[in-house]
């Protein structure tokens, strides 16, 4: 009976947290971005079709699934097929309407913009407009665009740039470059190379030491961490010799783990959470949906199982409002007030 009393208890403050979940990993989908992809043969580059989307059928989901609010960023692939500007337009009309989706709904939408990217100068140009006069809440940034990967030299003028805007960044998953075309072929880019990809991407930053070189930046890695918690420690164990023997430079893990955050998308279980545990503390762990990839009744059925998972260990219901939306609410907080007193 005191079992029953403790899980309905438990429960009852779940149920009151869910409504102030904040979700930072959701999309918007316009019918322009599509119409690029569709001249260029490209509605199937992911290896999967684009949901559908629209502002209603978000915002009832996020009714039924108790989600006060949704950080928006454009999905995958990137709109770039050779023409610069075709490109700069398109994920400049994505911005402006999420822009729009902010203005209109206040409490419900953030944005991260995306940036037309492997043209560097172009995507310094959107950063600013969109984090200074589009009121962006961040950026979102491929793994790589079209092969060009986070962490890349050719990148730093822009991560300066967003360096000095305090900016939080949102990664996400592209197609890689090159990319192994029967592997793909039997087993959809999603399912396992979204996190091969991810890893790939970080990786490279950490190689670089990006996020101690830049250090205002806020980095959320998607889909629990990908595969990090394997890879960090290899890495670790291997660094020492790869340095001695010229091959890299030594990197500095805290410092660079310091300014990773990571969001809960892709359904994970009790060892995947303590497994992240392991290399970020619980103030850098955060919500995150996918929406609109899966269908509404598997995302919402995905949250009940993070919650029970949650609620299921003593010491991760203490967290619960940490990952489901305080540490949300202060990562976005913060960046907004380090941006207002860089503008004074």
């Amino acid at each position: 009976m005191n079992k029953l009393i403790l899980t309905g208890a438990l429960c009852a403050a779940f149920a009151t947290v869910s409504a102030q979940m904040v979700d930072v990993h959701s999309h918007i989908i316009l019918p322009e971005y599509r119409e690029v992809l569709k001249a260029h043969g490209a509605e199937l580059e992911e290896t999967f079709p684009l949901p559908e989307w629209n502002v209603e059928r978000h915002i009832a989901f996020m009714d039924s699934a108790g989600i006060r609010t949704a950080v928006l960023t454009m999905p995958a692939p990137q709109p770039y097929y050779g023409d610069a500007g075709e490109s700069a337009a398109c994920i400049r009309r994505v911005n402006e309407v999420s822009a729009e989706m902010k203005q209109r709904y206040p409490e419900r939408f953030k944005f991260c913009a995306s940036l037309p990217l492997p043209d560097v100068e172009a995507a310094i140009w959107e950063a600013v407009y969109a984090l200074d006069t589009l009121g962006a809440d961040g950026v979102k940034l491929a793994t790589n665009s079209r092969g060009q990967y986070l962490g890349d030299e050719a990148l730093d003028p822009l991560m300066e740039i967003l360096n000095e805007r305090h900016a939080v960044v949102i990664l996400h998953p592209h197609r890689p470059t090159p990319y192994p075309k029967e592997i793909i072929a039997t087993t959809p880019l999603a399912m396992y190379e979204y996190p091969a990809e991810t890893t790939r991407a970080v990786v490279n930053m950490l190689a670089r030491n990006v996020l101690v070189r830049y250090p205002n930046l806020k980095v959320v890695v998607p889909h629990c961490g990908s595969f990090l918690p394997l890879a960090l420690p290899r890495m670790k164990s291997i660094l020492p010799a790869m340095v001695k023997q010229g091959y890299m430079q030594p990197i500095d893990w805290e410092g660079n783990l310091s300014r990773l955050y990571f969001d809960l998308a892709g359904n994970p279980t009790m060892e995947i959470l303590r497994s992240l545990l392991t290399l970020t503390t619980p103030d850098h762990i955060l919500y995150g949906s996918d929406y609109p990839y899966l269908p509404d009744a598997v995302l919402k059925a995905n949250l009940q199982r993070l919650k029970q998972t949650l609620a299921s260990d003593k010491e991760l219901a203490g967290y619960a409002d940490l990952f489901l939306w305080k540490n949300a609410d202060g990562l976005f907080i913060r960046r907004a007030a380090a941006g207002s007193i860089r503008k004074e």
